[in-house]
């Protein structure tokens, strides 16, 4: 059974920062891309960043330039650097990951973390 299990939410003023840890555990093959979403109060869950194994990056336009995405393919772990925080990038966040185990390759998700950025 393969499990995404993050950290590192929280409350954080205007201007902030927090850094996100998402670590993939379980009967693991292969990870190909990994990333990044958020889902607000009343909206749509939407990508923030995303990375292939290969260490390629695409980022929304929202966060460009504030937010980097990194992975560590050793400990099967992706992680999401948030700098200069807006009340806006509140949201609940939401590992992904692309996996082949001893299932089928499939995609897969963490429990959320909630970020608030509010003073």
């Amino acid at each position: 059974q393969v499990q995404l299990v993050e950290s590192g939410g929280g409350l954080v003023q205007p201007g902030g920062s927090l850094r996100l840890s998402c670590a993939a555990s379980g009967s693991i093959f292969s990870i190909y891309a990994m990333g990044w979403y958020r889902q607000a109060p009343g909206k749509q869950r939407e990508l923030v960043a995303a990375i292939t194994s290969g260490g390629s990056t695409n980022y929304a336009d929202s966060v460009k330039g504030r937010f980097t995405i990194s992975r560590d393919n050793a400990k099967n772990a992706v992680y999401l650097q948030m700098n200069s925080l807006k009340p806006e990038d509140t949201a609940v966040y939401y590992c992904n990951a692309d996996i082949l185990g001893r299932t089928p390759r499939s995609d897969y998700w963490g429990q959320g973390t909630q970020v608030t950025v509010s003073s």
